[in-house]
């Protein structure tokens, strides 16, 4: 290995080697671009001005402020407030206009579709889908099956006073549970689930009495699901006639809902959205175009 006053220069390429060899291979001591050089210098000075103009060192219990004070959290915090700002002048406006006038104005509309996307994304697409086309529990927002209507005004007061909340004012449809609360034996249950079944033509089990489960259904289900099984919205009673069952659409699961119902809780917004976005979801989810 050649000393650093007598450095080996390579045969080849003409460069001095570093005296560095590994396994018969020589480090040759090009040295670093200019330009390489100078910017890595440049990006030093840049570091220690950083620190003398921004927050950079943590200390025991704070930090070096920076001879500018600048501070990340208060800037986003101000950009929040300014953002509110900005937007509180529709806010007011869609606060103080009917759902019908908003959709019919271009301008709020277009601001009440973007505001209540947003608040869909955070709030309502976890159970009802991005899309709001559910899931099975979670009802589709794009159908136009709807246990409480699909009107602008229904849709409203959906989302303020949810459903079978502790809201004062919430939507409440409780379904009885038959079998569990033994109102109906097992074999009545079978006999009602089985001619539900036939009426929205599923498949049924063999040698049922029909005759005897609509006999069952209209001392213990008409005055809910109606004579004709289109549902009553007034009380919060599907159609069994649809094709969009909440909960399955089979005669097991229809059996399974008779027997031992699973009731949905939908939130009361009210208790936690603003008045103008709670306006913005109405229009944005009727705008999925189930709305009546």
């Amino acid at each position: 290995m050649a000393d650093a006053h007598n450095k080996e220069v390579d045969q080849v390429s003409g460069v001095e080697t570093t005296g560095h060899e590994w396994d018969g291979l020589k480090e040759l001591n090009n040295p670093l671009p200019r330009w390489w050089l100078y910017l890595f210098y440049v990006t030093i000075a840049w570091a220690v001005v950083y620190w003398i103009l921004y927050p950079a060192w943590p200390l025991v219990s704070s930090y070096t402020k920076g001879v500018l004070g600048a501070n990340q959290r208060m800037e986003a915090i101000a950009a929040y407030d300014q953002g509110i700002a900005d937007r509180s002048e529709f806010a007011d406006k869609i606060v103080a206009t009917s759902l019908q006038d908003i959709s019919a104005d271009q301008e709020m509309l277009q601001f009440a579709l973007a505001n209540g996307q947003a608040a869909f994304g955070d709030n309502c697409a976890p159970c009802h889908g991005s899309g709001g086309t559910g899931a099975e529990g979670y009802p589709n927002l794009q159908d136009d099956t709807w246990l409480w209507g699909g009107t602008l005004d229904d849709i409203h007061t959906t989302l303020l006073h949810g459903i079978r909340t502790t809201n004062d004012d919430t939507r409440f449809g409780d379904m009885p549970a038959y079998g569990r609360d033994e109102l109906l034996s097992k074999d009545e249950i079978n006999q009602v689930s089985n001619f539900v079944a036939s009426k929205a033509g599923l498949d049924t089990d063999d040698g049922v009495d029909l005759a005897a489960g609509q006999t069952l259904y209209e001392d213990n289900c008409a005055a809910c699901h109606g004579d004709n099984l289109e549902g009553i919205q007034e009380v919060g009673a599907p159609s069994l006639m649809s094709a969009n069952y909440l909960y399955g659409k089979s005669l097991d699961a229809i059996k399974a809902q008779v027997t031992n119902p699973r009731n949905g809780v939908m939130p009361a917004w009210s208790d936690r959205l603003d008045p103008a976005t709670i306006k913005s979801l109405t229009v944005y989810v009727h705008s999925f175009g189930g709305g009546q």
